[in-house]
């Protein structure tokens, strides 16, 4: 019989935390022992999402009022800065799983130039596994610290990583073109920025200029020796949750269409959540929604020199909290789709 895993949600109040609730309350390895907070009262969790009415949880605390010595596992879902300052001063007293943007870089000084503040503990870096499920699994298996990536790298890192380490496209000059439901920008996000007066906007930000940007070059680097330039271009959608990368790319020299849908159906032919379509079936964000898959469909282009990638996740779970307990499940030796095979969201 497998083991119980006691776990741990720190930033339990917002959109991953909340996410993370929910899969781990009904994961059948996870006892829920701990709920933590940035605010300073205690809350019952029931009183912000009714759904959890009936899963007989904790109440969340402070977070920094966890004792570690009864806990397997810690998701860190609190904010850039507040992450790496908490795991400072808890490293080594149990797995973590961390969801901010705190230990995803292998570079103090790159962190600091995206996230506009000094890591207090860049010597930790190194101790993190980059925790992209399907291209990492081996080495989260084998590790107590997993840094969750961004939502953003996660949906254009599963096409493109097989495609360059295969040499299949040409890495000069890749464009990639992402719209996100407005959940990706966290609790805080102001609302009125797309919907007015009953109508809906849409927008792009941070061309070429995103945070997330240095995390896709560092590990697109990882697996190619040629040089690496894209060009990124994010929007925000008027609506909750999803997120498409739309990936345009040149073909290597000796590569066709065929060789990129044949080398992405044979690297993900054993994956639980990557699905490549070779049909016509949709990849839209009602194909992806409240689950941990990523959809990956070529589109025809009128060029036989290049391709057009549709890469469609769920940015709270694929993106997020369940790529999370994806590595969690890694790191405890169980199967990686334990507790994310019937999805139902918060």
């Amino acid at each position: 019989m497998d083991r119980t895993i006691k776990a741990a949600v720190l930033g339990a109040t917002g959109y991953t935390g909340s996410e993370l609730i929910y899969i781990l309350s009904s994961h059948p390895n996870v006892e829920l022992v701990f709920l933590g907070s940035d605010k300073s009262k205690r809350l019952d969790i029931e009183s912000l999402h009714k759904d959890f009415s009936t899963k007989n949880l904790p109440y969340v605390k402070p977070y920094k009022e966890i004792e570690l010595s009864n806990v397997d596992v810690v998701f860190t879902s609190l904010p850039h800065n507040v992450s790496h300052k908490w795991v400072k001063e808890n490293f080594n007293k149990s797995k973590i799983i961390d969801l901010s943007a705190d230990f995803r870089l292998n570079n103090s000084k790159i962190y600091k130039e995206n996230y506009l503040n000094e890591h207090s503990c860049p010597e930790l870096l190194n101790k993190f596994i980059y925790g992209l499920s399907e291209i990492n699994s081996k080495i989260i298996a084998n590790t107590d610290y997993v840094a969750v990536p961004g939502c953003y790298p996660t949906s254009i890192l599963l096409p493109l990583i097989p495609l360059i380490k295969n040499k299949l496209i040409n890495t000069n000059n890749i464009i990639i073109d992402s719209k996100s439901g407005y959940s990706g920008a966290g609790k805080n996000f102001d609302k009125k920025n797309i919907y007015s007066n009953n109508e809906l906007n849409f927008y792009n930000y941070n061309t070429n200029n995103h945070r997330h940007i240095c995390e896709i070059y560092q590990e697109l680097t990882k697996h190619t020796e040629s040089e690496i330039n894209f060009s990124f271009n994010p929007h925000l959608l008027p609506i909750f949750r999803g997120m498409m990368s739309t990936i345009y790319c040149d073909l290597s020299k000796d590569s066709n269409q065929e060789d990129i849908l044949d080398s992405l159906s044979n690297y993900y032919s054993n994956s639980s959540f990557v699905k490549i379509i070779k049909d016509d079936s949709k990849n839209d964000f009602f194909s992806v929604q409240n689950t941990n898959n990523c959809l990956i469909r070529l589109l025809k282009h009128y060029d036989s020199s290049k391709i057009i990638i549709s890469s469609v996740i769920d940015n709270l779970l694929k993106g997020a909290s369940g790529q999370a307990v994806q590595c969690m499940n890694l790191m405890f030796d169980l199967k990686d789709s334990k507790g994310l095979e019937n999805l139902k969201s918060v």
